[in-house]
């Protein structure tokens, strides 16, 4: 990797004008100078556009990008990433904030790490509220700031198909040849990050930075908030999403003990699905269920 590689930053906009200003001068105040910004909003409903508009006109390096629909998170970055030239990229939301040294930490750790096939690296979040003030740590900390429990490296395929904590999204940096091997986001998913994650470890190493490299800030009306809302709008696309993630996954498992993993997650969905009364997804889950055991035993 040469020391001068471009990094690209997707900054993905909806509603975000009380924080994407901070944000995107979070990517200009990286210690790293070779950073391209591409910033789309998605026909955000508030000021956001102006005020991109106006941050712009002090900052033309930026392309700013403008859907005329909502179409949500997974086409607008596949259409940042084809206006990209880096070969690293990072997917930022607009309400988050990187901290300075997060990409020249995450190109560091592409040129240390002992994996050959590394296709990402992440690290640690402080979590903040509205405000901006602390809340948390994404990944628990001792009291010098380094992460408790011990983040599992290399082929993280099982990890990511059982637990829910396997890695810090908004913290992770991406070789854009990952992104063309496996075309990007899935676009017909209502979010992005397990079916890419899935995906991208059956083919490619992961590795951890023991560093916080972004603030992630917890906002009412975010997608993540949607997860653990039962009166949230968007809840059922995304849980039909999860099960299209989770049926597809079937085909890139190799062996039972991933089988194993993979029904640990779907169970988790059907206790959800059943909680929130999604009764027709809870009844696929079963089935998806019953397909696992089949494979498991027979």
């Amino acid at each position: 990797m040469q020391e001068n590689s471009l990094v690209t930053v997707i900054c993905l906009c909806y509603n975000h004008e009380k924080y994407v200003i901070e944000s995107l001068n979070s990517v200009l105040n990286q210690d790293y100078p070779f950073i391209e910004l591409i910033i789309i909003d998605d026909c955000s409903t508030d000021q956001s556009q102006e005020i991109i508009s106006k941050w712009c006109i002090d900052h033309p390096d930026a392309q700013f990008f403008i859907s005329v629909k909502n179409i949500g998170n997974t086409k607008n970055f596949n259409k940042g990433l084809s206006a990209a030239k880096g070969a690293f990229i990072i997917d930022l939301a607009a309400d988050d904030v990187l901290m300075p040294n997060c990409v020249s930490l995450q190109l560091q750790a592409f040129r240390e790490s002992k994996y050959k096939n590394l296709g990402v690296v992440y690290g640690n979040a402080i979590q903040i509220t509205e405000n901006g003030e602390f809340d948390s740590y994404y990944f628990p900390v001792d009291s010098t700031k380094k992460t408790i429990e011990k983040r599992q490296t290399g082929d993280i395929y099982l990890n990511v198909l059982s637990g829910g904590n396997s890695i810090c999204s908004i913290s992770a940096m991406t070789k854009r040849s990952v992104f063309d091997a496996l075309n990007g986001y899935d676009e017909r998913l209502a979010y992005e990050d397990l079916d890419f994650w899935i995906r991208a470890s059956r083919q490619y190493e992961f590795d951890y930075i023991d560093e916080v490299l972004i603030k992630r800030r917890i906002i009412s009306n975010s997608l993540t908030t949607a997860f653990y809302n039962k009166k949230h709008k968007r809840l059922k696309a995304i849980n039909r999403s999860t099960y299209i993630v989770l049926q597809n996954t079937l085909q890139l498992n190799k062996s039972k003990e991933e089988d194993k993993a993979l029904q640990k997650r779907v169970h988790y969905e059907i206790i959800h699905t059943f909680k929130i009364k999604q009764y027709g997804l809870l009844l696929k889950n079963i089935m998806l269920k019953l397909k696992l055991f089949w494979r498991i035993n027979f």
